[in-house]
């Protein structure tokens, strides 16, 4: 007997119909011997409609309501997926973040989970009852509820996997696995079997959209198996686990980011302190700064240029900041870039292999594609390039990195989907 969460998106739960499917899934796992919890989100569209009715009400919504709003979609979908577990007769019980009483801190719209009393859903699931729980949400210290952001539900599963010591926590998508990149622009890209938690984590953070970032934090620090599958299939998915037992292999997936903006401050006084202004203003405000240049200006002499990249999100409001503090350290001018795409190479052989990067802007330079911007981790390297390269990019890549060729053996590959 194993101890199984399900976790099943917007998608899975978009209708009676794929709910009455999960619910048979469910019961088709218990009936097998073992122990089920299921997460669900909101049916497909739900949070933006309800998102879509508050900001009607008030352009700037109180933050402690939008999420008393929020969370109610997905306490629609697990009372109607308890009720189809009902229905095909067997027994459930629908339970919300505060019965669970998964404790966070009070940041309203993007809470953090800081406890999970496990002891509900065992008792559930222990009186042979599949356990059903409303995902994305917890409650404060003060009673309020609170959401976790997009992809909560993510989170939820795999923070619940963790304190019920789950043997897998299973996240049922409407993809069948993590590819090495994305098939809609490579129709060479490849499911794979098994991928370290470290890669996962970094693809996650490069727009990868298979698993929210924090769930793959949650599941590395725990050790949590997590299984990313389809839900309209009985087809095995790809398995995120520990390094131990795969192979390192150099290049493993590509992955490519939209989301992010080019800010470029031109001759900039050269002296100390100057840099520190203009990214401690930022931070100030909670603008997150991915990527940072700092290069001889231009025109030569005691200046510099400062490039980096914000989330497009943050460019409008972060604009005014930039230009207050450009204004306070003195320079020729800010230009602002959002026609960049950030093209990333992730594999756990970079540690040991020498010359990926040197290939990787070959690869590159032999399409006649210039690099705008490099940034690098132990397992990553990453290149912006115009937007308009995006596609050329990810294929050149993949193929130059040998990713379109037929899987070896377990391990041997790995992934991305952007």
């Amino acid at each position: 007997m194993a101890l199984i969460v399900q976790k099943f998106g917007g998608t899975s739960v978009a209708n009676l119909d794929r709910m009455h499917a999960v619910a048979e899934r469910a019961l088709r796992t218990q009936r097998e011997g073992h122990e089920v919890v299921v997460i669900v989100s909101a049916m497909a569209g739900e949070t933006n409609r309800l998102l879509g009715l508050a900001h009607q009400v008030s352009p700037v919504p109180d933050m402690r309501e939008l999420d008393s709003l929020a969370s109610t979609g997905e306490q629609v979908s697990a009372a109607l997926v308890a009720l189809c577990v009902h229905r095909l007769g067997g027994e459930a019980r629908s339970l919300l973040g505060h019965q669970v009483q998964i404790r966070t801190d009070g940041a309203f719209t993007k809470a953090r989970i800081r406890t999970i009393d496990g002891s509900k859903l065992l008792e559930t699931v222990r009186r042979g009852r599949v356990a059903v729980v409303a995902g994305f949400q917890g409650v404060d210290d003060e009673g309020n509820i609170t959401t976790l952001g997009r992809g909560g539900s993510d989170t939820t599963a795999v923070a619940i996997a963790a304190a019920i010591k789950a043997d897998v926590c299973e996240i049922y998508t409407d993809v069948d696995g993590v590819y090495t990149t994305d098939p809609n622009i490579c129709p060479r890209a490849r499911k794979i079997d098994r991928i370290s938690y470290e890669e996962m984590l970094e693809l996650a953070s490069l727009g990868a959209k298979v698993l929210q970032i924090r769930s793959v934090e949650l599941a590395m620090k725990y050790g949590v198996p997590v299984h990313v599958r389809t839900s309209f299939s009985d087809r095995p998915g790809t398995l995120v686990v520990g390094e131990e037992g795969l192979e390192a292999v150099v290049v493993s997936g590509v992955a490519y980011d939209k989301s992010e903006a080019k800010v470029q401050l031109i001759n900039v006084p050269d002296r100390p302190g100057v840099v520190a202004s203009i990214f401690g203003t930022l931070s100030k405000q909670n603008v997150s700064v991915d990527m940072i240049i700092q290069s001889p200006s231009r025109e030569g002499g005691a200046t510099t240029d400062v490039t980096f990249t914000v989330a497009k999100t943050d460019l409008a409001r972060c604009k005014e900041l930039i230009e207050q503090c450009a204004r306070q350290i003195g320079g020729a001018g800010i230009e602002y870039d959002p026609d960049i795409v950030k093209v990333s190479i992730v594999g756990l052989g970079m540690r040991s292999h020498a010359g990926v990067a040197s290939r990787m802007f070959e690869i590159l330079a032999g399409e006649g594609i210039n690099i705008q911007a490099i940034s690098t981790s132990e397992i990553k390297v990453s290149c912006l390039v115009h937007s308009r390269y995006t596609e050329l990019a990810v294929r050149a890549l993949h193929e130059g990195f040998g990713l379109d060729r037929a899987a070896g053996a377990p391990g041997e590959d790995a992934a991305a989907t952007a």
